[in-house]
C-alpha cells in the first residue's frame, strides 16, 4: 500500500497514476485527461498530482448589472473601466457555472432574464478586507491589556512591517479581543485583485513576530479562529470579511407574472416564511434560500477557493411589495472571498471562464457574483411560490439511466 510520502517519490502524475492503477486493479483513464501542465500546478495548487476531475460547465445570462464607479475611475489592481469616473454604468455579463445539479443553470438564467428585463441589478461592493487572526498566550488580563495597548499605539509600525511582505497588500485595520490568558488579534488587509489569504498569512506572521518581540506575548497559533476563515460565524456576518455585496432589483407585476409565473405577494410571503422565520426556527446563519448553490458553481468555474463557499452561505434575502404593486427584491452577502489573480484563477479552463464573465478586476467580478446570486435566489423563491420546484427537478435534474457503481468497483463486486 502506497502512502503519501512514497507517492511523492514518483516524478510525474502518470507514474503515480500507473502505480495506483496497478495496486488497486482499476483504470483511471478519465482522471488522466487535463489541459494544464504539471509545472503550472505542482507545489502551487496541488500535491501528489494524478490528474483532474471534470465538472459539467454551463452558462447563464446575460444579466444586466448597474454599478457606480469610484471617483478615481479605477478599481483595485485592474485597468480603468471605459466609463467616466463616478458615473453609473450598465454592462451585461454571462455567468459560468460548474455544477452537477440539474435545473440550477436554467433557474439562474430565468432570474437573469427577469432582472435584465427590469433594467438590471443594482450592485454595491464594500471591501472590508481579508483577515487573519492569531491567538497569543499571555500571563493574564493585565498583559492582555498591555499588549492590546501596544498594538493600538503602534499601528503605523505594524502596517510598515506587514506591507513589506507584499507590494500588493495594505493593512486596513487591527482588532483585538481576549478571554483568560488568551489575546486574539484580527488583522484585515486589502489584497487588491487577489483573494489574498496566503498574502495575509505571511504578513500576519511578520506582525506576530514583532508583537512577540515587543510585548512578550507568545503566538500560540497564527490562525486562532478569530479570522474567521472557512467557517460560518456571527463575527463575519456582522463585521463582514473579504467583500460585502448588496444587490437589488425592482420588478414590475407584469414581469413577475410573465417570466416568474407568480405574484409579488406570493414571493414576499415565501421570503418571510422560509428565509426569515424558517431560518430563525432552525438557528441558521443563512437567512436566504440557496446562496451557496450559486456561489459554489461560480467558484468552481473560475478558480476560487471552494472552501470559502461556506462563508458565502451567510446572508439575507429580502422582498417587499411596493405601493404600486411591483416587487422589490434584494440580497446581502457579508463575507465573500474572491480574486481574479492568484489561487486557481491562472489555470487555463478557469481563465477562459473569467474571460467569459468579461470582468476587468475583482470588484467587477464581485458585482457579477452578486447579480448571479440575486438571479438564482429570485428564481428559486418564485418557483417555490408558484409550486413548480419538484416539477422542474423532475424534468431537468433526473437522468435517464439507473444509478450505478463506478466501472472498476462494479467489476470487482460482480
Amino acid at each position: 500500500m502506497f502512502n503519501t510520502n512514497s507517492l511523492r517519490d514518483f516524478t510525474s502524475a502518470q507514474k503515480r497514476r500507473g502505480a495506483l492503477e496497478k495496486q488497486l486493479k482499476i483504470k483511471l483513464t478519465n482522471i488522466a485527461g487535463f489541459n494544464f501542465t504539471e509545472e503550472q500546478v505542482n507545489g502551487r495548487n496541488i500535491e501528489n498530482l494524478i490528474g483532474a476531475t471534470q465538472i459539467p460547465l454551463g452558462v447563464a445570462g446575460p444579466v444586466r448589472v448597474k454599478a457606480r464607479l469610484p471617483k478615481t475611475g479605477t478599481v483595485g489592481q485592474g485597468k480603468a473601466e471605459s466609463l467616466p469616473a463616478g458615473k453609473a454604468g450598465v454592462k451585461e455579463h454571462y455567468i459560468p457555472l460548474a455544477t452537477t445539479e440539474g435545473a440550477l443553470v436554467a433557474s439562474i438564467s430565468r432570474g437573469c432574464k427577469a432582472i435584465t428585463e427590469a433594467g438590471g441589478a443594482i450592485v454595491e461592493i464594500e471591501n472590508v478586507g481579508i483577515s487573519r487572526g492569531p491567538v497569543f498566550k499571555t500571563s493574564g488580563i493585565e498583559q492582555n491589556r498591555k499588549t492590546k495597548n501596544w498594538i493600538e499605539s503602534h499601528i503605523s509600525l505594524i502596517s510598515q512591517i506587514t506591507q513589506k511582505t507584499s507590494s500588493h497588500l495594505k493593512l486596513l485595520k487591527v482588532e483585538t479581543n481576549s478571554v483568560g490568558r488568551n489575546l486574539f488579534v484580527r488583522f484585515s488587509y486589502d489584497p487588491e485583485d487577489a483573494m489574498g489569504m496566503n498574502m495575509a498569512t505571511i504578513a500576519t506572521e511578520a506582525a506576530a513576530d514583532l508583537i512577540e518581540k515587543e510585548t512578550g506575548a507568545e503566538c500560540i497559533a497564527l490562525a486562532g479562529n478569530y479570522d474567521l476563515d472557512k467557517k460560518p460565524s456571527w463575527l463575519n456576518f456582522i463585521q463582514g470579511r473579504g467583500k460585502k455585496i448588496w444587490a437589488e432589483v425592482t420588478l414590475s407585476k407584469k414581469t413577475v407574472k410573465k417570466i416568474l409565473k407568480t405574484t409579488p405577494e406570493k414571493i414576499v410571503e415565501v421570503v418571510e416564511s422560509k428565509c426569515h422565520l424558517g431560518s430563525i426556527m432552525s438557528g441558521s446563519l443563512g437567512f436566504n434560500s440557496h446562496f451557496a448553490n450559486i456561489i459554489a458553481a461560480i467558484f468552481l468555474a473560475t478558480g476560487q477557493d471552494p472552501a470559502h463557499i461556506v462563508e458565502g452561505s451567510l446572508g439575507v434575502t429580502t422582498a417587499e411589495r411596493l405601493e404600486n404593486g411591483d416587487l422589490y427584491f434584494s440580497i446581502y452577502l457579508p463575507s465573500i472571498q474572491v480574486g481574479t489573480v492568484g489561487g486557481g484563477t491562472h489555470l487555463p479552463t478557469q481563465q477562459e471562464a473569467l474571460n467569459l464573465m468579461n470582468v476587468s478586476n475583482v470588484l467587477e467580478y464581485a458585482r457579477v457574483l452578486g447579480s448571479a446570486v440575486l438571479a438564482g435566489e429570485l428564481s428559486l423563491i418564485s418557483s417555490l411560490a408558484e409550486g413548480s420546484l419538484a416539477k422542474a427537478h423532475q424534468k431537468l435534474a433526473r437522468g435517464k439511466g439507473q444509478a450505478c457503481l463506478p466501472a472498476g468497483r462494479a467489476e470487482r463486486e460482480k
